[in-house]
């Protein structure tokens, strides 16, 4: 998965692929967002459409509703492909991503990751970055739902059974001393680390929440998989002014050679991954031949 990935980046950056902004409508008083996003991956010549549907009105597990799609069709023959549910694809395309942002951006020498959050990107965060970051190998957590958190530890231990996981009571003082931060929980988390939390040299991930503004604005440097999506759904990391710092590198490029992640190892390194449709197209697609060939799905005429 991280390989694939990795590839609809290359393929982004070297112009054989488009990937344009993603639309989105929100309620007014927040209840709800919606997502629809358009994509084409030149290398495996496939057209894509995903959406995304999001009903969280009270911040809790118990009452979210969350609904994605993503249908595939062959560039080549102009054939339908496969219309599938597009959350075991997201649940492995963005930490995926993570584990390329961070291997891009990691000083030398770091061995110690934080992960905040249980949910869902928690729980497959620490497999994909140690396939790119072997040498990652102190591994601690922070969560406070306690089936998430024997979740974390389990779907480790499925990858790495060798490594100890160990869980923390205070995120602060474990951020201080980690290498690497993901930050992965849902909008309901307390935890909102701030620069002064952060060890010298380390890199901060925002995948979700977990991190305060402060993270983002007094970084030495600021990475993301694409500022146009950050201005588009990082605007909470705004700061006092209103105003979102800008980007140093986008992934894409950094993967290229065109632009660097990290300059001195005691920079504080911000890294945003919003995601594109670009890696959900890879990994979709991954998925459905693998799954064609094996016979499983439902085949449907929709079109003679």
């Amino acid at each position: 998965m991280v390989r694939a990935v990795e590839d609809a980046y290359l393929a982004l950056a070297g112009g054989e692929s488009d990937n344009p902004r993603k639309l989105s409508v929100a309620h007014p008083d927040g209840w709800s967002v919606a997502y629809a996003m358009l994509g084409r991956d030149g290398r495996r010549r496939v057209v894509a459409m995903k959406t995304s549907y999001k009903f969280d009105p009270s911040h809790d597990r118990s009452t979210k509703r969350y609904y994605t799609t993503i249908t595939l069709y062959d560039d080549a023959t102009g054939m339908p492909i496969a219309m599938m549910d597009c959350a075991r694809v997201g649940a492995v395309r963005t930490p995926a991503a993570s584990a390329l942002l961070v291997r891009e951006t990691v000083r030398p020498g770091a061995r110690s990751v934080l992960l905040i959050g249980t949910g869902t990107q928690g729980r497959h965060a620490l497999p994909h970055l140690l396939a790119a970051n072997p040498q990652l190998d102190r591994l601690t957590v922070y969560g406070t739902h306690e089936e998430g958190l024997k979740a974390v530890h389990d779907q480790l231990a499925g990858f790495r059974p060798d490594l100890e996981l160990r869980t923390v009571a205070d995120p602060r003082a474990a951020a201080g001393e980690a290498d690497v931060v993901l930050a992965t929980a849902g909008p309901g988390t307390a935890v909102a680390l701030e620069s002064a939390d952060l060890a010298p040299g380390s890199v901060a991930v925002l995948v979700g929440y977990g991190l305060a503004p402060s993270t983002l604005h007094d970084a030495d440097r600021v990475i993301a998989t694409s500022a146009e999506q950050m201005t588009l759904t990082g605007t909470d990391m705004a700061g006092p002014d209103g105003d979102l710092r800008g980007v140093d590198a986008e992934l894409p490029q950094i993967l290229a050679r065109r632009a660097v992640g990290r300059r001195t190892a005691q920079d504080r390194v911000f890294v945003y991954n919003s995601g594109l449709v670009l890696t959900d197209i890879a990994v979709a697609h991954a998925l459905a031949e693998r799954a064609i060939e094996e016979g499983r799905g439902t085949e449907v005429r929709l079109w003679d």
